[in-house]
């Protein structure tokens, strides 16, 4: 029996890097899912490489119409929704003096309210059916910690493990399980990304703050999104019924807690 057998999810930023591998982790173990992204080429493309059970929806997390419209696709597709993982994040970098209100209000946009909003209404739709579910956040290591020029990202999956923590006690009497997962440094076109804004912060050669970032992991390496698949399906499955509120770190042993 596949683990996650005819349930239904529904996972945000999904079309490309870590949130296409849990969408194909998620089928592979039986479920249905809504391959969820603002990028609907990108999704549906996804969607038709992935197979019969991935399909796309255009979701932008940081509109309440285009959320609700989201649950709405899932419900009438497949009859309900099982299991969100809100995967959706932007990172942005930058000394204090320098954080632009803009960069602030569009992650704290993305990352806080996304996950907030799309957590909501995901739950109104699982108490409307009277089944439960499973809600998967995605936060970090830079949610246990400050980093001198990562503030607002630090700050923002800091409060998703607290939104975890508060939604999850709240919405256990309805038996939908709230918990999330801190990863470390994975690598793929985020960590990219990443790279190039050490690059110019801390004036070092492109790839080399990768490279030593990857050294510094105890595991010995950077991590890679299917490192973070397991966690997923095991937070989704019945194995975690008496799973509540908890954020757990996959990140190769870079932080305890």
């Amino acid at each position: 029996m596949k683990r996650l057998q005819d349930k239904s999810a529904l996972i945000t930023g999904s079309a490309r890097g870590i949130g296409r591998s849990f969408a194909e982790a998620y089928v592979r173990e039986g479920a249905t899912v809504a391959i969820a992204d603002i990028n609907i080429e990108r999704a549906e493309q996804t969607a038709r490489e992935i197979g019969p059970a991935a399909y796309a929806i255009k979701l932008d997390v940081t509109d309440q119409a285009s959320i609700d419209a989201a649950i709405a696709e899932v419900e009438r597709r497949v009859g309900g929704l099982d299991i969100l993982i809100n995967n959706a994040a932007l990172f942005d970098m930058a000394p204090i003096v320098d954080i632009p209100r803009s960069s602030y209000d569009r992650l704290f946009a993305i990352n806080v309210g996304g996950t907030l909003f799309m957590l909501q209404a995901a739950a109104k739709s699982m108490i409307a059916r009277g089944k439960g579910g499973k809600i998967i956040n995605m936060a970090s290591q830079a949610g246990r910690r400050g980093e001198a020029l990562v503030a607002i990202y630090c700050a923002t999956k800091a409060a998703v493990i607290s939104l975890t923590q508060s939604a999850g006690l709240n919405l256990i009497k309805h038996g939908i399980n709230v918990n999330a997962i801190a990863p470390g440094v994975v690598d793929g076109e985020h960590w990219d990304g990443v790279d190039a804004l050490f690059a110019k912060y801390e004036h070092r050669p492109i790839g080399e703050k990768k490279r030593l970032v990857g050294q510094e992991v105890p595991f010995g390496r950077m991590g890679r999104a299917e490192d973070l698949v397991g966690m997923a399906i095991f937070l989704a499955s019945p194995e975690a019924d008496y799973i509540v509120a908890q954020t757990y770190n996959v990140d190769g042993g870079n932080w305890m807690s």
